[in-house]
């Protein structure tokens, strides 16, 4: 996704470098014991990959770009993260290149874990699991995977041999072929596999991409039980030379496949139990749009290729598009389905009962769309259709991924009649959006999120989606800013890019606490996204777009005129108490500037910390949220805390001095919440290094100590958004980048 792909590859390189704590370990701070649960929004993300189990009915596995993995609980019927334990340090893991399961044992699950290969991002690793994935051992490997780079919706890269458990086979973007022999624990690189490293692609080109090789198919019928397979089947993102090869003698040796369609880039392949192989093909690595592609046939035992594409494009009538997944259906070898991406109109699956000779449009033919379970998918087009799979256990049941979950029928043979299909979310349990701000007012609304790539949500209820989808209109691609006014909480005003022809510009305002929102009259010149803060009564409102100038309204955006004295770029926060006060920092410039007047002009006044102004560059990262900003306590005037990533300072002259608090070493994120009972001053939490333990944490004692409020159970990579609930104490908001936005709450036995 947009946002994604353009920023977080920054972030983890900055970040995972960053893993040491900064400050100097006293008495660890003590826990206090939460429950935490997702605030249900339904998918957000792009789940790239589907594994069914062959042989074990209702054991499935969900790969998701940068939002971990996750298993299917057939009781429940949710989808349950398997990740979640990620700490820190190894945020990398959190992006899921490809998963294995051995088809003769239920119990094994083996992941690929690593989101970029880019020279600062951390190698990968090979995460293990005996016990369908519950815990996990790792092996870090010397070379890296893409889990959120180009063609990460092709696979699967890593397999299991069907016949003996202990080999997998793997399937690198720059590294070629690996092997291990005693179920992932070592690996060791396949010397006689062929040289496929891809030249670099020119300039502007979706070519060229370095998908490397994307799927590694067993043929079980070349081998026995405790004997290994011994052809095995690897394809490769190329164009215009061999992109599919063979071995026949257990991977000793490997020779392309005579006759292979080499015009476009293998995608998918399928094996049939009568021997014939399905391979979808694509110009272009996903998600770019493509040129063209199809669905191919191999019969492995003539060596006869088969062109059997269903809808074929055509680019010179603006009918470019390609083929994302193919499936065969597992007690029915001639059955088949086929997803398209980019086709032109909607996009379409198609199905076969004679092995491709004839297909029919499973939407053409009636299938509908149930949206109930996330009514904000009704609002977005499908998309991303790069994997679609027939259970192995019921022929019924098949799904699709998307850029934002996913979808299934359990009536797919009903076509065999003349009858539609019906395709409801399959999302349930999966969590995958970046949190880029959250806004808890302190009446109504439990919560607002401001989410990257689909807008963002009013959450009433935090255990159901938001039943408006996301928030409109105006509809926003991504939701940037979210900011309300202390004393008047009905005002909220919400920044970010405007999606598509959704209308209005690239800020919405509510009168009534997020129940109804209207585009502004106007906006400043070419405005979007950045960040928006309102005056405490709500009359004045100060919008930083991206990358421009600091500006305000106070007409509800019918005019807009830009501040003096503040530079561009500045991120604005209103004084809670004083409703024509504003604030802005330029952290490493050694300035904050503060306005008395409504923001019509700023005054610049020396930042002072007592050791001395933090520095760019080195561990500090770039994009990381709640870190370098100024925030104002809730209820008092000129009470400023900084939550720099290497301290947390504060001040209560407005920002004149500031003293450097204590135990904190490393900040994330930082928000404030409902004072203790019995206490004035608002909680405050954070997410960071305290005392030298990596947490999340909060303080009813304005930060003279804490307690961490999270587990290792509970940590998922990477946190940059929190802040507490306004209403009720104890209650804490936490986004994270890929598994969503949390909210926790004292467990019982601590709130009393």
């Amino acid at each position: 996704m947009s946002l994604r792909l353009l920023r977080i590859s920054a972030v983890l390189a900055a970040l995972c470098g960053a893993a040491t704590a900064q400050g100097v370990p006293n008495q660890r701070a003590a826990s206090v014991p939460y429950t935490w649960k997702s605030v249900q929004m339904v998918g957000g993300g792009f789940v790239d990959g589907i594994v069914f189990h062959p042989a074990a009915k209702g054991v499935r596995y969900a790969r998701t770009d940068i939002g971990g993995a996750y298993r299917w609980n057939d009781l429940t019927h949710r989808w349950e993260p398997l990740l979640d334990w990620v700490p820190y340090e190894n945020l990398n893991w959190m992006g899921v290149e490809s998963i294995a399961v051995d088809a003769s044992d239920p119990n094994r699950v083996y992941l690929a874990c690593g989101t970029y290969t880019n020279p600062t991002t951390p190698d990968g690793a090979i995460l293990r699991s005996g016990d369908r994935g519950k815990t996990f051992q790792h092996t870090n490997v010397p070379f890296k995977f893409g889990g959120n780079e180009n063609g990460r919706g092709h696979g699967e890269r890593l397999a299991v041999d069907p016949n003996d458990g202990t080999i997998l086979y793997l399937g690198t973007r720059h590294d070629g072929l690996w092997k291990s022999v005693d179920r992932a624990v070592t690996w060791n690189k396949v010397a006689s596999f062929p040289d496929v490293a891809e030249a670099p692609p020119a300039a502007g080109s979706q070519q060229g991409q370095g998908s490397g090789i994307v799927f590694v198919v067993f043929d079980p019928r070349s081998g026995a039980k405790g004997k290994a397979s011994s052809t095995i089947y690897a394809g490769v993102s190329l164009t215009g030379r061999d992109n599919l090869f063979r071995s026949k003698d257990a991977g000793k040796s490997w020779q392309p496949v005579p006759g292979a369609p080499v015009q476009y880039r293998p995608a998918r392949a399928a094996l049939a139990s009568d021997g014939i192989l399905y391979i979808s093909y694509v110009t272009g690595p996903n998600p770019y749009r493509p040129t063209d592609g199809g669905i191919w046939k191999l019969d492995t035992a003539s060596g006869s290729w088969t062109d059997i594409t269903p809808d074929r494009p055509d680019a010179a009538n603006n009918r470019a598009f390609g083929y994302g997944g193919v499936s065969v259906d597992a007690h029915h070898p001639r059955t088949l389905i086929a997803s398209t991406y980019y086709r032109p109109g909607s996009e379409e699956i198609f199905r076969s009962l004679d092995g491709g000779k004839t297909w029919k449009g499973v939407f053409a033919s009636g299938g509908t769309y149930d949206f109930s379970l996330a009514p904000y998918v009704a609002k977005t087009p499908i998309h991303w259709l790069f994997d679609v799979e027939i259970d192995p256990a019921n022929s019924d049941h098949a799904i699709f991924t998307t850029g934002y979950g996913g979808y299934e029928t359990f009536n797919l043979t009903a076509m065999d009649s003349g009858k539609p299909t019906k395709w409801s979310v399959m999302s349930t349990g999966i969590e995958e959006t970046v949190a880029l701000e959250l806004f808890s007012p302190s009446k109504g609304a439990h919560l607002l999120t401001a989410i990257g790539d689909y807008g963002g949500f009013v959450h009433r209820d935090l255990d159901k989606p938001a039943p408006e989808g996301s928030s409109a209109p105006p509809r926003f691609g991504n939701t940037t800013g979210v900011a309300g006014a202390e004393n008047s909480p009905d005002t909220i005003v919400r920044v970010g890019r405007a999606a598509g022809n959704s209308g209005g510009g690239s800020i919405g305002y509510s009168m009534d606490g997020g129940s109804t929102w209207q585009p502004t009259p106007a906006a400043p010149p070419n405005a979007s996204m950045g960040s928006i803060a309102v005056s405490t009564d709500g009359e004045i409102w100060v919008w930083t777009p991206e990358r421009g100038a600091v500006y305000f309204t106070r007409d509800i955006g019918g005019r807009w005129t830009k501040s003096e004295g503040i530079p561009e770029n500045t991120r604005v926060i209103a004084d809670p108490v004083n409703p024509r006060k504003f604030y802005g920092l330029a952290l490493f410039d050694g300035q904050l500037f503060v306005s008395t007047d409504g923001a019509a002009n700023f005054t610049a006044q020396p930042l002072t910390l007592p050791d001395g102004l933090p520095t760019r560059g080195g561990d500090r990262g770039d994009n990381r949220g709640g870190q370098d900003r100024i925030y104002a306590t809730p209820g008092k005037e000129g009470d400023l805390w900084l939550a720099a990533f290497n301290g947390l300072y504060h001040s209560t002259d407005g920002g004149v001095t500031f003293s450097r608090l204590g135990h904190v070493g490393q900040i994330h994120a930082f928000g404030f919440g409902k004072a203790a009972p019995g206490a004035t001053y608002s909680a405050l939490y954070l997410v960071g290094v305290v005392d030298g333990q990596r947490g999340i944490f909060r303080s009813t004692n304005a930060a003279k100590s804490w307690v961490r409020i999270n587990d290792d159970h509970h940590q998922w990579g990477l946190l940059l958004q929190i802040t507490g609930d306004p209403k009720q104490f104890g209650r804490v908001y936490v986004g994270s980048h890929g598994r969503g936005t949390f909210y926790g709450d004292p467990a019982p036995a601590a709130s009393r």
